[in-house]
């Protein structure tokens, strides 16, 4: 009976401790997430720079830039959910900068009843945006339906050898294309669960201990 003791009191708070450094450590991992959504908030809200000649993930992810020159014909759709503007395909076009650039702009979401519609062409156009590197396609992402111009993901290298651009990519904020809702992008959609994952260890550690001493009382009253 004694040995039953001690196991419930070895187990009982070794999962207690256990539980409570999964909690305190989710705490850690929320104020890293915290410090990353907030340098990233700061480049949203940066004043707007010329693009970079040659821009760095590292150093250049999110940064607000400025863009004079035209979309072309040349755009690829990425089918998209779960977006402000509701589901839809993410056009992806070809813009000619007027240095002679020629980049991939994100200019929003086209409604899928209007996939077939043509681009909307204006004179040269001076608007802002924001670098990105998106995470869109794994190692699950479905290729994309070249002959329906179809993408599940922004896949920057594979896009921009079928558009002829720099594997450069502008998520723009406002899209001069009447087709077209803009998509800018937004910090309210990177994942930050980590406050609830503690929540859910401290409260685990609770139930854990309640149990264990509950059994730790039935015992010891058998004892006595």
């Amino acid at each position: 009976m004694v040995r039953n003791i001690l196991f419930i009191l070895v187990v009982g708070l070794g999962g207690v401790a256990v539980l409570l450094w999964l909690g305190f450590w989710q705490l850690d991992r929320l104020t890293w997430k915290e410090d990353i959504l907030a340098d990233i908030e700061g480049r949203l809200a940066a004043e707007a720079i010329a693009l970079p000649e040659a821009a760095d993930e590292a150093t250049d992810e999110y940064r607000a830039v400025t863009l004079t020159g035209q979309a072309t014909d040349a755009e690829l759709h990425v089918l998209t959910s779960g977006t402000a503007a509701g589901t839809g395909y993410r056009v992806i076009s070809a813009f000619e900068t007027d240095d002679g650039r020629r980049i991939m702009l994100d200019q929003g979401l086209l409604p899928q009843e209007a996939k077939d519609a043509p681009p909307s062409f204006g004179p040269p156009t001076t608007l802002d945006g924001n670098l990105i590197w998106p995470d869109d396609v794994n190692s699950s992402t479905p290729d994309p339906d070249l002959a329906s111009n179809i993408w599940f993901g922004r896949d920057v290298v594979a896009m921009a050898g079928v558009l002829d651009t720099e594997p450069l990519m502008v998520v723009a904020r406002t899209t001069p294309d009447p087709r077209l809702t803009a998509l800018p992008v937004e910090t309210v959609g990177i994942k930050n669960d980590h406050l609830n994952y503690a929540i859910t260890w401290f409260m685990l550690a609770a139930v854990w201990a309640v149990m264990s001493g509950f059994l730790f009382f039935r015992l010891t009253r058998r004892t006595a």
